[in-house]
């Protein structure tokens, strides 16, 4: 194993996690706020470590998928630490397990929260929670291939280690170069919300924060009502930008080729926006019975299906109070997320297009046993790798929702509340139903459960095996095996 690129990899995470908190302490000297001290502080000791790993670079920097998941993984669990530290130091969230939490929620664009009072926090505070949701929507590691050059075609393993979807392609031959264009996309999008937001009388520092969360597809609110408290044409704004941050960024490539055809080709987009109208109608006519408002009915079943489909999390109202049939209609939403190559979370709508194909598949094959079909999405056929990957991931995925689910059962504090946390912290999405709905929080629960659920969302963000491979054996011993061969060198 190529131990010393996994070493130079972290270091640039660290270098690069060090410049960002400089945004937070740029905040807090805006607002006069001594909190930014602790930012100060622990971008420092960031930005140190960053440089001791990286001085020295590997005399190799190609790698294979094993390397590209172990440095992905001790990446995301690095980065969620030191991350954690700034509200620790300023006693803003004093218990470490509750401050990692916050941060892994954040980094994962989860949207969990253990704060039952978030408008307690500072402004940097509040600037850093959101911008880690900005920093984990894209993923850090595409940003450090944009503007890192590591040689070798080997760097695709670490885009296919932290990009979500059953598969992942190049939109140029150069990876860097479509690191650098999928930013160009995202920064773009992230700005023209600013500037609608504005547009609409939102504060400054609101439209930022807002926009940073719906960019990432996080969740994590500035107030603690979350986005009730705004204007229906803020709301509109943001359900319609949480829609398009969980479009496939490919479409948004053709789009800027003026390739329109190819957008519109793409199969996942079309079922993807096919499932929102389907469920903004059924909840729209559903909650207009109480309502007795279409305008507030429609705008706020636009807002939760965008927002959980998407994985942002943000809430108008608490959907925790809507009839069976609708919650039950935004649980299905949280397992099928957004589309792959996109900011949100969640099974990705590839991924339940191939699975409901393989099945019809299948039943062909019972009525027409010698018939040979294979599996199609956009007009191509599927690899087969790809529908056995597709199949394993989501055994892994039921295996370990269901591990999850029984180790939080034993607070007792009710199935709904054990499903839906679980639900909501693997598939990345914030609130959930019960006792964690979009009025509640994760707060109530012990240390251990608090570090199975952020498990899952580390597991959910990285698409499962990058973080899994980490308890593999033969990792452990490769990376024995390899630093007892560089002994053996240097003494040598």
């Amino acid at each position: 194993m190529n131990t010393s690129i996994i070493r130079y990899i972290l270091g640039q995470v660290m270098k690069v996690e060090a410049v960002l908190m400089l945004l937070p302490c740029i905040v807090a000297l805006i607002y006069g706020e001594e909190e930014g001290f602790a930012y100060l502080i622990v971008l420092g000791i960031c930005g140190l470590l960053g440089l001791i790993a990286t001085i020295k670079k590997p005399v190799s920097t190609i790698f294979y998928l094993k390397e590209g998941c172990c440095a992905t993984a001790l990446s995301w669990i690095i980065m969620s630490i030191i991350g954690a530290l700034p509200f620790v130091i300023t006693g803003e969230i004093p218990s470490f397990t509750d401050a990692l939490f916050e941060t892994i929620s954040g980094f994962t664009t989860t949207g969990a929260s253990i704060l039952s009072d978030v408008e307690a926090l500072s402004h940097c505070s509040l600037f850093w929670r959101s911008f880690t949701h900005w920093i984990g929507g894209m993923g850090v590691l595409v940003f450090i291939l944009a503007i890192i050059p590591l040689s070798g075609g080997s760097n695709i393993n670490l885009m296919r280690a932290e990009s979500p979807g059953p598969s992942v392609g190049k939109l140029v031959p150069k990876i860097r170069t479509t690191a650098k264009l999928l930013y160009v996309i995202y920064f773009t999008m992230t700005f023209v919300q600013v500037v609608l937001l504005l547009i609409g009388r939102m504060p400054v520092f609101d439209s930022i924060c807002t926009a940073l969360g719906t960019a990432g597809t996080g969740g994590f609110g500035i107030k603690s009502d979350s986005m009730a408290g705004y204007s229906p044409y803020i709301q509109w704004v943001v359900t319609i930008f949480m829609i398009l941050f969980g479009v496939n960024f490919n479409a948004y490539y053709f789009i800027l080729l003026k390739q329109f055809k190819k957008t519109f080709a793409i199969e996942e987009v079309r079922y993807y926006f096919l499932i929102i109208l389907t469920s903004i109608t059924i909840i729209t006519i559903d909650i207009y019975h109480t309502m007795k408002n279409f305008s507030d009915a429609l705008r706020h079943a636009s807002f939760q299906v965008g927002s959980i489909i998407t994985t942002t999390g943000f809430a108008t109202i608490d959907f925790n109070q809507w009839s069976s049939s609708s919650k039950c209609i935004l649980v299905l939403l949280m397992f099928i997320g957004a589309c792959a190559g996109s900011t949100g979370g969640g099974i990705k709508v590839s991924r339940i297009v191939i699975v409901f194909k393989t099945i019809i598949k299948e039943l062909n094959s019972y009525i027409h046993p010698k018939s040979v079909k294979k599996i199609k999405v956009d007009g191509k056929p599927v690899e087969h790798e790809v529908v056995r990957a597709t199949n394993v991931y989501f055994m892994t995925f039921t295996i370990l929702f269901s591990l999850s689910v029984f180790a939080i059962s034993f607070e007792g504090k009710g199935a709904v509340t054990s499903f839906t946390s679980v639900a909501a912290t693997i598939n990345n999405i914030g609130p959930g139903l019960d006792l964690v709905g979009p009025t509640g929080n994760f707060g109530f629960f012990n240390n251990f459960s608090k570090y199975v659920l952020m498990f899952d969302m580390l597991a959910g963000r990285l698409e499962l095996f990058p973080l899994l491979i980490l308890f593999h054996p033969s990792i452990w011993f490769d990376l024995v095996a390899s630093k007892t061969k560089k002994q053996g060198f240097n003494n040598n």
